[in-house]
């Protein structure tokens, strides 16, 4: 079983950048694919970007396409989404999680959730 740690998170306005990290201790870690989603308040959980265990496959949600990159550094088993021109739509709480597969990943079929780390993006 893989644990996983978010942070990063804080207040910014809109336009800045942000970077999240997810770190990961347990066994494995490179044989993860990772996601991560946000969920804002009264909201449903949305996708935001997946990646696979080696770094080399990406996606990401509609809304993120452009902004938003996700990368990975297995030697540190961490986890990385880089948020460029935040706007207040991005404000949510983000997760990250484990899953064996990115279409499982990306359907919320994981195996490990972090705890989650909060953004909150003024105008």
């Amino acid at each position: 079983q893989v644990q996983l740690v978010e942070s990063g998170g804080g207040l910014v306005q809109a336009g800045d950048s942000l970077r999240l990290s997810c770190a990961a201790s347990g066994r494995a870690f490179s044989y993860y694919n990772i996601g991560w989603f946000r969920q804002a308040p009264g909201e449903e959980r949305e996708f935001v970007a997946v990646i696979n265990f080696s770094g080399a496959i990406a996606d990401y949600g509609d809304s993120v396409k452009g902004r938003f990159t996700i990368s990975r550094d297995n030697a540190k088993s961490t986890v990385y989404l880089q948020m460029n021109d935040l706007k207040p739509e991005d404000t949510a709480v983000y997760f990250c999680a484990a899953g064996v597969t990115m279409e499982r990943t990306r359907r919320v079929d994981v195996i490990s959730w972090g705890q989650g780390t909060r953004v909150t993006v003024s105008s």
